[in-house]
């Protein structure tokens, strides 16, 4: 694998310093932080415990459910491990292929996550311009089908940055002021030329999220048309609240992730330790609420969640 060959006589190990400039409150940042990470773990393996023994919710929609739910679970479960032992213990010091693992792992599975919003956008759009073929429309296997593809795209798109970044040369400073190995952040750190890294990264940022949030509109914009076409106020209201919480989820996730894109990139007014902890929300602030939100606004979930978490 010689696009992994790491330059043998500097085996250096990476220095992650957690949030630049709060390093005397890392204590009490951990707090808020492991606090948001216990909650999301139990929100999203509850979610997949409820879907997985209930028959009856063996459906696409909550198939989608469980995509996100495991795409939370991954994205935050890539940074805060070795985020915490940074604040708790300490311990900053990360290997080459391991800081390359953890950044292939929170890029792939972030563009995985929007590859599910997206199906979950055509979920709702069927649901409510085409609600008598929905059943034959999308299947559970087609449903796993598309999940498919958004993972073989996620892997395709994503493969090749830490393949980039593992031939950049990396001199004396292998300082990375951030809690986790995020591909700019990295790549910033040497003392060679990472035109390459910065332009794919962006190339990368612009067709996934531009195709996506363009799928999106395009789904929301039909559905806009169609609610606007029933005569009931009562019908229009039911059509909009099956799509609700998706857009709560959507602009969650798609708002931080631009925010903490566009300071990575061109934020050099932000400070360092704003930007940090704004990158960690994005990976710890969605997954938590994400199940809290469809839980809330799902009937038919929260009645079997309750039925769990109620039992005597």
């Amino acid at each position: 694998m010689a696009a992994f060959n790491f330059t043998p006589s500097d085996p250096s190990p990476f220095i992650l310093i957690g949030i630049p400039s709060l390093e005397a409150a890392h204590l009490w940042i951990s707090i808020p932080f492991s606090t948001f990470y216990t909650i999301s773990l139990f929100g999203n393996f509850t979610l997949l415990f409820v879907v997985g023994k209930e028959q009856t919710l063996r459906k696409p929609m909550y198939l989608l459910l469980c995509m996100l739910a495991l795409t939370d679970i991954g994205m935050s479960s890539s940074v805060m491990p070795k985020a915490l032992c940074i604040l708790w213990f300490n311990l900053k010091g990360i290997t080459v292929g391991g800081c390359l693992t953890q950044m292939f792992f929170i890029h792939a599975v972030s563009v995985m996550q929007s590859a599910v919003l997206v199906t979950m956008a055509f979920d709702r759009y069927v649901a409510i311009c085409n609600p008598l073929r929905y059943a034959t429309i999308l299947t559970n296997t087609r449903i796993a089908k598309l999940g498919l593809v958004g993972f073989i795209r996620a892997v395709l798109f994503i493969l090749p940055m830490p393949v980039l970044v593992s031939r950049l040369p990396f001199c004396a400073n292998r300082i990375i002021p951030h809690t986790y190995c995020e591909h700019m952040a990295v790549a910033k750190m040497s003392c060679g030329d990472f035109t390459v890294n910065r332009t794919y990264g962006l190339v990368v940022a612009f067709v996934v999220i531009g195709l996506d949030l363009t799928l999106i509109a395009l789904s929301y914009s039909l559905i806009i048309r169609a609610v606007l076409r029933i005569s009931s106020k009562k019908a229009h209201q039911k059509a909009l609240n099956t799509c609700t919480s998706h857009i709560c989820v959507m602009l969650m996730s798609y708002t931080a992730c631009l925010f903490t894109y566009l300071t990575q990139r061109f934020g050099q007014g932000i400070a360092s330790h704003v930007h940090v902890t704004f990158a960690n929300f994005y990976l710890l602030v969605p997954p938590m609420l994400n199940p809290i939100i469809y839980g809330v606004k799902t009937k038919e979930l929260r009645d079997k969640v309750g039925k769990y978490t109620c039992r005597r």
